[in-house]
């Protein structure tokens, strides 16, 4: 039987006003998840030795056993004990081996494609700004802006009508996430919009890639900053790389600290995908945005790969 607005006592208003609150609220318990998530992974990077049991993981986190697998499996799609694995040494060293002979990395180089994997067959591409669009500090530009949630937490996504153009972990006040955008393009004009150009570029995260269209990105850099980006970006989803293997790809061997800065400085974060840049001994090693989300990210996409085989 259906039901009136008027018979319930509802306006169209009041039920605008019950999705959105449960929108905040879904938003709000996927913060709540991830940072347990996160502070799991974080005693799993630092105890991975001692292969710690469920029981004492959940415990270190305050849930029990039963609610912690159930809400790590949904998040990685795979349980801790399977995870745990993707963040041991020896796993990522494995992966590094891959290397020696020809693998699907060397595919997505010597053939140019970006970010392929065999999930799918993403394209991200790269434009770099002109001089006259970021001079004076961008005042050429018009920069929309929004906040989004991601599986590792909240983000701040910017774009121009070119492409994406910033995107960055909110780790504090979403102010002091849009004044370091601010700080990138002191003088473009910003509007708060989701665009469709934000919203094609999140569909990402949801894994259903068929909905996605070419994601391009609108890049202020240098020359060589642009090659290592682009170079992040024929990195496939589940494959790692070392700093000096990109050197090398780039036919600069001797450049490795360059390319450590030019990581270093990506202004995208997770669409470039700088945390599939690991040391040549196995360790993952620092991240702008903090080790535990390095961890999060590579194992996350490592347990992906893995389900669709």
């Amino acid at each position: 039987m259906l039901v009136t607005a008027q018979e319930t006592g509802f306006t169209a208003g009041c039920y605008d006003g019950v999705l959105l609150y449960k929108i905040e609220v879904m938003e709000k318990q996927q913060e709540i998840n991830y940072n347990r998530i996160a502070e799991a992974i974080e005693f799993y990077r630092h105890h991975f030795k001692d292969q710690p049991s469920l029981e004492v993981v959940a415990e270190h986190v305050h849930v029990s056993p039963f609610h912690f697998q159930r809400m790590f499996k949904d998040w990685a799609g795979v349980t801790p004990k399977q995870f745990l694995q993707y963040l041991t040494l020896e796993h990522a060293k494995q992966v590094l081996k891959k290397g020696t002979g020809v693998t699907l990395l060397d595919a997505a180089f010597e053939s140019g494609l970006s970010g392929t994997s065999r999930l799918h067959d993403l394209f991200i591409k790269v434009e770099g700004m002109t001089p006259g669009e970021y001079k004076h500090g961008g005042e050429q530009l018009a920069i929309n802006y929004s906040f989004a949630e991601s599986p590792f937490g909240t983000i701040i996504i910017a774009s121009t009508h070119k492409g994406i153009c910033y995107m960055a972990f909110v780790d504090e006040a979403e102010e002091t996430a849009l004044q370091e955008l601010k700080n990138q393009f002191p003088n473009a004009k910003y509007r708060q919009l989701s665009d469709i150009i934000q919203q094609n570029a999140l569909f990402i995260f949801t894994q259903d890639w068929n909905k996605l269209h070419e994601i391009k990105l609108h890049l202020k850099g240098t020359p060589f900053q642009l090659k290592v980006w682009e170079a992040l970006l024929r990195i496939p989803m589940g494959e790692l790389i070392t700093y000096s293997g990109i050197a090398g790809k780039l036919n600069s061997p001797q450049a490795s600290r360059a390319v450590g800065s030019a990581v270093g400085s990506n202004p995208v974060a997770f669409l470039i995908p700088c945390h599939r840049v690991i040391k040549a001994n196995g360790e993952f090693g620092n991240y702008h945005w903090g080790p535990t989300r390095k961890n999060a990210m590579i194992g996350w996409e490592a347990s992906k790969l893995s389900s669709a085989i």
